[in-house]
């Protein structure tokens, strides 16, 4: 069995911004955790903040954690 990561942050492209994927759907670019925590708040988890983003075991940090935002 698998388990599946409803989000994803992918590595920083060029401009060290990371795709953020929910459920397979591209919610935007993120250039930093309070962005990953906007776009996760437009898609239904209100109240989250950047402190959440670092913490949750619900998003999969691909090409580095949440400190790394550079290519």
């Amino acid at each position: 069995m698998t388990s599946v990561t409803p989000v994803i942050v992918h590595p920083p492209d060029e401009s060290g911004g990371r795709r953020v994927r929910v459920a397979g759907t591209i919610l935007g670019l993120a250039y930093s955790t309070r962005d990953v925590a906007a776009f996760l708040q437009e898609a239904g988890l209100q109240g989250w903040d950047d402190l959440d983003v670092v913490r949750s075991d619900l998003i999969e940090w691909r090409g580095g954690g949440p400190e790394v935002w550079t290519y």
